[in-house]
């Protein structure tokens, strides 16, 4: 554990915000949350000795995006949101506009509340929506109904202007006639950023569970594969932009808390299980709500830090990059790696530019549209595994 005059970052641009509690467990979802909301109050001044114990790491820039994510940060009451959030602006240097985002369920947005956080420091929502069918909902154990879904974001759109949306495709059983019609329903409420997903079966999930036993059949990779495509060439239509293969969005609505992750930049995490970056070390806090609450009490940070080999920072930047419009910068690969990445990493991707999935265009590295749902995979084989 790390006291603050020990603290191992230095610099910074966003902050991450971790709220561990939900009112149920999905079924297909592995983050670190608690069910139980007992020790709310006691988290919260946690969370708030966290932010004051780590402002050196923001000593000579701005905080330019605050993100509440989670678990669920809706079941937040307002008063602890503008808690957290004065928190912020007391001990950190704050840009003028910062981008202000809330994740939050359908089921916790009454017209009320919307209209409340619609006055609050919150100035973007990302809302999970995840489908418009009863169907799919009711099989991810969500807490919300389809109908709950739409009146939220009828709400949500009238008093919000930044607003994002969570969709996830590859479900059992869903044809993709009927994920047509999800990304048809979601365009009708004209959000500016769509964020969708292959539905992953994550181990030790209630769905690994279910699989498991043969109660479901997972989709297969050749159909979540066309659930891909259809939304990627449907939201292209309407204006949308695939800077990063799982988020589509409008010109000037990109997501500048997930756009500073893929680009590598600083990120301050707070909250159990939240992870920090500033670009040689990478930090993670106890995923254990008690263990944290007792640490922060005592003046402690409960996290662990590593140190970035180079090998390590390069694979890190491939991965990023690769699910990204921005690509990967073969001239900064030699310029912060060496001259052996560079050259590993042109020979890796040959056969890649070869079968139309990379492109080599300007010295920069990126998929073509034929790849980007392999990304990952094509990422993979870019790895620097061991180098002599």
């Amino acid at each position: 554990m790390n006291t603050e005059n020990s603290s191992p970052f230095g610099g910074g641009g966003g902050l991450y915000i971790h709220i561990p509690f939900c009112k149920q467990a999905c079924h297909y979802c592995d983050f670190h949350f608690s069910t139980s909301l007992g020790k709310k109050e006691a988290m919260i001044a946690a969370l708030k000795r966290e932010l004051e114990l780590r402002k050196s790491e923001f000593a000579t820039e701005n905080v330019e995006t605050i993100y509440f994510g989670g678990g669920t940060p809706s079941v937040l009451e307002l008063g602890e949101i503008h808690d957290l959030v004065s928190t912020v602006y007391k001990h950190y240097k704050v840009a003028d506009t910062p981008e202000i985002t809330l994740e939050a369920n359908p089921d916790d947005l009454s017209l009320q509340k919307i209209q409340a956080l619609a006055k609050s420091p919150i100035n973007r929502l990302s809302l999970g929506i995840q489908s418009f069918f009863d169907t799919d909902l009711k099989l991810m154990n969500r807490a919300h109904s389809a109908d709950e879904a739409s009146e939220s974001l009828k709400n949500a759109v009238r008093h919000f202007d930044n607003i994002s949306i969570d969709l996830i495709y590859g479900m059992p059983d869903m044809t993709l006639d009927r994920w047509k019609k999800n990304i048809e329903k979601a365009l009708s409420y004209g959000v500016p950023h769509i964020s969708s997903y292959a539905l992953t079966i994550e181990p030790k999930t209630a769905l690994a569970n279910f699989v498991d036993k043969g109660l479901i059949r997972p989709a297969s990779d050749e159909l979540a594969q066309e659930h891909f495509h259809l939304l990627y060439e449907t939201l292209l239509q309407e204006g949308f932009i695939c800077y990063e293969i799982s988020n589509f969005g409008k010109p000037g609505y990109f997501s500048q808390n997930n756009s500073a992750y893929w680009q590598q930049k600083k990120y301050v995490g707070i909250g159990p299980s939240a992870h920090s970056f500033d670009g040689i070390r990478r930090g993670w806090n106890i995923g254990n709500n008690p263990k944290y609450i007792k640490a922060l009490e005592k003046g402690e940070l409960p996290m662990e830090t590593e140190t970035l080999s180079t090998k390590d920072k390069y694979n890190e930047y491939v991965m990023t990059g690769l699910r990204t419009i921005w690509g990967v910068d073969v001239t900064r690969i030699q310029k912060e790696y060496g001259e052996k990445f560079k050259d590993y990493l042109l020979m890796q991707s040959k056969k890649f530019r070869e079968e139309g999935l990379l492109v080599l265009e300007e010295n920069v590295l990126s998929t073509t549209k034929k790849g980007k749902f392999l990304a990952d995979g094509i990422a993979a084989d870019l790895f620097m595994i061991n180098l002599s």
